[in-house]
């Protein structure tokens, strides 16, 4: 008779197998330039801050790099996944939504728009939590036929949306919240006091969307989420440069309640 490693009990292998796994959450990765160690070249990335909100809410970060496969096939990552979070970067090509570049746009990164454009597409197809940050919430409302307003210091006058470049502090401003909102929810009220680094925004609304958040003040869109039943929220602030923001972890809420990938692989042992 064969022995178990000592203090290992003969039921431990169905209390692990019982356990609820751990919402597993996809962040589409950034195409930058970067340099570690005695490297400098292209990379995948996403910064720590929002892996570490992931981690602290209970998922596991999964990264996707943009990949040509992914904008015929998006399914070939989101059937992995309990959910999609799209993160900060640079613009979007105007073209997606039949406009020419503004002479401030970044220069536009074709394959990481097609891919994340793809996914997006197909997670809200299939029902799948998705949550935009900053770019990630134009890059919703543009997969939705939306339209964005390419440079707001021109549209508004001010710079109000981003003082200066590079930081967090300093560029703070107040967001109001409709009640009854995924952004009311995720927030926790009405009103916050955000980190704002964005000079375009969400103009036209996409379909199957609202605006359920603006900036006091200016009324610039700060939340955009679905008008459907699946959990779909684009925030226009960055969340992941605040330790105590609850918005990253209503996205892992969201997916540990959405019955995705993670509740099949607990289906099936």
């Amino acid at each position: 008779m064969r022995k178990r490693p000592p203090g290992r009990s003969r039921y431990a292998g169905s209390i692990a197998r019982s356990a609820p796994s751990p919402p597993v959450i996809g962040i589409c990765a950034a195409m930058e330039p970067a340099r570690w160690s005695v490297w400098e070249m292209p990379a995948a990335l996403v910064p720590m801050n929002y892996i570490e909100h992931l981690q602290r809410a209970g998922a596991v970060a999964l990264l996707i790099p943009p990949d040509p496969v992914l904008v015929d096939r998006p399914e070939a990552v989101l059937d992995r996944l309990d959910g999609l979070l799209l993160v900060g970067g640079v613009d979007v090509d105007a073209a997606h939504y039949g406009d020419t570049p503004h002479p401030e746009a970044d220069p536009p990164i074709p394959l990481r728009d097609a891919a994340e454009i793809a996914l997006v597409r197909a997670a809200v197809a299939r029902g799948l939590p998705v949550l935009g940050i900053c770019r990630g919430a134009q890059v919703i409302n543009v997969a939705a036929g939306g339209t964005l307003s390419q440079h707001l210091p021109e549209d508004l006058g001010t710079t109000e949306h981003r003082r200066a470049t590079g930081v967090f502090i300093g560029n703070e401003h107040e967001v109001e919240a409709d009640p009854g909102t995924r952004a009311f929810d995720a927030i926790g009220g009405t009103s916050d006091l955000v980190a704002s680094h964005h000079h375009q925004a969400i103009a036209r609304v996409g379909e199957g969307l609202r605006v359920s958040a603006r900036a006091e003040g200016d009324g610039v869109p700060e939340a955009v989420e679905g008008t459907g039943s699946g959990w779909l929220l684009g925030v226009q602030w960055h969340p992941e440069a605040d330790p105590d923001s609850g918005v990253i972890a209503a996205l892992v809420d969201a997916a540990r309640d959405g019955g995705g990938a993670g509740a099949d692989r607990e289906e099936g042992g």
